[in-house]
């Protein structure tokens, strides 16, 4: 494959790197309507995925790519996850009436038996 072909996976994934810096960045400022932008921009990258055999190769840089951004991705989800865990705890404690209302921070789009797979989801802050 040359440096050519390679070059427009390598602007996606610079490109998922690059939202998943800014949705980073809007979770550690607490910036609520950030993290949703980031998260939505995020979800428009992810739609416009290169169509290409490379991510069945185990060796291409894209499916690299595309497995690190996943994993990070993982993991900002369990930090917002834990956070959201002890703030709902935190709530629960010193105002038992509220925490009934609260929404949780990661939630479905759609119902899970209704897709195949994991189902898509959404950060909301």
């Amino acid at each position: 494959m040359t440096a050519a072909a390679t070059t427009p996976h390598q602007a996606w994934i610079d490109a998922l790197q690059a939202e998943l810096d800014a949705l980073e960045a809007a979770l550690l400022r607490g910036d609520a309507p950030g993290v949703e932008q980031a998260s939505a921009a995020m979800q428009a990258v992810l739609q416009q995925a290169p169509r290409t055999p490379a991510f069945a190769d185990p060796e291409s840089a894209l499916r690299r790519g595309a497995l690190s951004a996943a994993q990070r991705f993982a993991q900002l989800r369990q930090a917002v996850l834990r956070a959201n865990a002890i703030n709902q705890r935190a709530v629960g404690s010193l105002l038992p009436e509220q925490a009934l209302e609260r929404q949780p921070t990661y939630g479905r789009m759609v119902k899970p038996s209704s897709l195949r797979g994991a189902g898509r989801g959404f950060l909301t802050a």
